[in-house]
Protein backbone atom coordinates (compact mmCIF):
# COMPACT_ATOMS: atom_id res chain seq x y z
CA UNK A 1 0.00 0.00 0.00
CA UNK A 2 1.32 3.53 -0.93
CA UNK A 3 0.58 6.64 -0.34
CA UNK A 4 -2.12 7.35 -2.68
CA UNK A 5 -4.94 5.54 -0.76
CA UNK A 6 -4.96 8.01 2.05
CA UNK A 7 -4.71 10.89 -0.30
CA UNK A 8 -7.47 9.69 -2.67
CA UNK A 9 -9.63 8.69 0.21
CA UNK A 10 -9.12 11.74 2.09
CA UNK A 11 -9.72 14.17 -1.48
CA UNK A 12 -13.43 12.14 -1.74
CA UNK A 13 -14.12 12.52 2.20
CA UNK A 14 -13.23 16.58 1.88
CA UNK A 15 -15.51 16.69 -1.34
CA UNK A 16 -18.21 14.67 0.91
CA UNK A 17 -17.94 17.17 3.41
CA UNK A 18 -18.80 20.25 1.32
CA UNK A 19 -22.30 18.32 0.02
CA UNK A 20 -22.54 17.86 3.77
CA UNK A 21 -22.41 21.27 4.62
CA UNK A 22 -24.35 22.18 1.61
CA UNK A 23 -27.25 19.61 2.89
CA UNK A 24 -26.86 20.97 6.60
CA UNK A 25 -26.99 24.47 5.38
CA UNK A 26 -29.93 24.20 2.87
CA UNK A 27 -32.01 21.26 3.43
CA UNK A 28 -31.43 21.12 7.67
CA UNK A 29 -31.21 24.44 8.73
CA UNK A 30 -34.17 25.74 7.43
CA UNK A 31 -36.24 23.19 8.88
CA UNK A 32 -34.16 23.97 12.53
CA UNK A 33 -35.82 27.63 11.89
CA UNK A 34 -39.22 26.75 11.52
CA UNK A 35 -38.94 24.48 14.71
CA UNK A 36 -39.84 21.63 12.57
CA UNK A 37 -36.39 19.80 14.25
CA UNK A 38 -34.22 20.50 16.88
CA UNK A 39 -31.99 23.37 16.47
CA UNK A 40 -28.95 20.95 17.90
CA UNK A 41 -29.49 18.63 14.86
CA UNK A 42 -28.55 21.47 12.34
CA UNK A 43 -25.38 22.71 14.18
CA UNK A 44 -24.67 18.76 14.94
CA UNK A 45 -24.18 18.19 11.13
CA UNK A 46 -22.14 21.47 10.50
CA UNK A 47 -19.89 20.61 13.07
CA UNK A 48 -19.35 17.02 11.33
CA UNK A 49 -18.57 18.61 8.17
CA UNK A 50 -16.02 21.15 9.69
CA UNK A 51 -14.48 18.16 11.12
CA UNK A 52 -14.97 15.56 8.28
CA UNK A 53 -12.73 18.51 6.12
CA UNK A 54 -10.61 18.82 8.90
CA UNK A 55 -9.52 15.54 9.19
CA UNK A 56 -9.77 14.41 5.95
CA UNK A 57 -6.77 17.05 5.41
CA UNK A 58 -5.36 14.85 7.83
CA UNK A 59 -5.49 12.10 5.27
CA UNK A 60 -3.98 13.34 2.22
CA UNK A 61 -1.43 15.19 4.61
CA UNK A 62 -0.37 11.06 5.12
CA UNK A 63 -0.72 10.09 1.73
CA UNK A 64 1.85 13.07 0.84
CA UNK A 65 4.06 12.06 3.79
CA UNK A 66 3.96 8.83 2.58
CA UNK A 67 4.77 9.41 -1.26
CA UNK A 68 7.62 12.16 0.27
CA UNK A 69 9.43 9.63 2.05
CA UNK A 70 9.82 6.08 2.14
CA UNK A 71 6.45 5.09 3.31
CA UNK A 72 6.49 3.63 6.71
CA UNK A 73 4.01 1.86 9.02
CA UNK A 74 2.89 4.58 10.89
CA UNK A 75 1.87 7.07 8.51
CA UNK A 76 -0.57 4.22 7.28
CA UNK A 77 -1.91 4.01 10.98
CA UNK A 78 -2.52 7.55 10.90
CA UNK A 79 -4.57 7.31 8.16
CA UNK A 80 -6.50 4.36 9.30
CA UNK A 81 -6.65 6.38 12.66
CA UNK A 82 -8.21 9.62 10.29
CA UNK A 83 -10.64 7.03 8.66
CA UNK A 84 -11.33 5.45 12.11
CA UNK A 85 -12.33 8.93 13.49
CA UNK A 86 -14.48 10.27 10.75
CA UNK A 87 -16.54 7.37 10.76
CA UNK A 88 -17.02 7.97 14.40
CA UNK A 89 -17.13 11.01 15.64
CA UNK A 90 -18.95 12.46 12.22
CA UNK A 91 -20.94 9.58 11.46
CA UNK A 92 -21.99 9.78 15.02
CA UNK A 93 -23.34 13.35 14.22
CA UNK A 94 -24.91 12.87 10.79
CA UNK A 95 -26.83 9.79 12.48
CA UNK A 96 -28.20 12.16 14.44
CA UNK A 97 -28.68 14.96 12.20
CA UNK A 98 -30.01 12.70 9.65
CA UNK A 99 -32.43 10.31 12.16
CA UNK A 100 -33.23 12.51 15.21
CA UNK A 101 -31.96 9.01 16.50
CA UNK A 102 -29.94 10.96 19.77
CA UNK A 103 -27.99 7.25 20.33
CA UNK A 104 -25.83 7.57 17.56
CA UNK A 105 -24.01 10.13 19.37
CA UNK A 106 -22.77 8.13 21.96
CA UNK A 107 -19.39 6.57 19.78
CA UNK A 108 -18.81 10.85 18.94
CA UNK A 109 -16.33 10.78 21.79
CA UNK A 110 -14.31 7.90 20.85
CA UNK A 111 -14.05 8.90 17.30
CA UNK A 112 -12.95 12.54 18.81
CA UNK A 113 -10.07 10.70 21.13
CA UNK A 114 -9.18 8.78 17.48
CA UNK A 115 -9.07 12.38 15.95
CA UNK A 116 -6.31 13.13 18.74
CA UNK A 117 -4.31 10.06 18.27
CA UNK A 118 -4.17 10.52 14.72
CA UNK A 119 -2.38 14.02 14.85
CA UNK A 120 -0.04 12.63 16.88
CA UNK A 121 0.79 9.75 14.81
CA UNK A 122 0.86 11.62 12.05
CA UNK A 123 3.44 14.21 13.82
CA UNK A 124 5.65 10.83 14.66
CA UNK A 125 5.48 9.51 11.38
CA UNK A 126 6.82 12.59 10.17
CA UNK A 127 9.81 12.85 12.79
CA UNK A 128 10.33 9.20 11.61
CA UNK A 129 10.18 10.09 7.83
CA UNK A 130 12.36 13.05 7.65
CA UNK A 131 14.70 11.92 10.38
CA UNK A 132 18.71 12.43 9.89
CA UNK A 133 20.59 9.55 10.55
CA UNK A 134 24.00 10.08 11.91
CA UNK A 135 27.32 8.18 10.37
CA UNK A 136 28.17 5.42 12.23
CA UNK A 137 31.99 6.58 13.68
CA UNK A 138 34.63 3.87 13.21
CA UNK A 139 35.40 1.71 16.57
Amino acid sequence: MDGRLWLIVGAILASLSVAAGAYSAHGLKPRAMRSEIAADRWEDCETAARQQMNHAVGMVLAGLLALAAPPRWLVHLAGAAFLLGIALFCGGLYGYAFTGDKSWTSVAPAGGTTFMVAWLILAAAGWQAFAVEKPRQPA
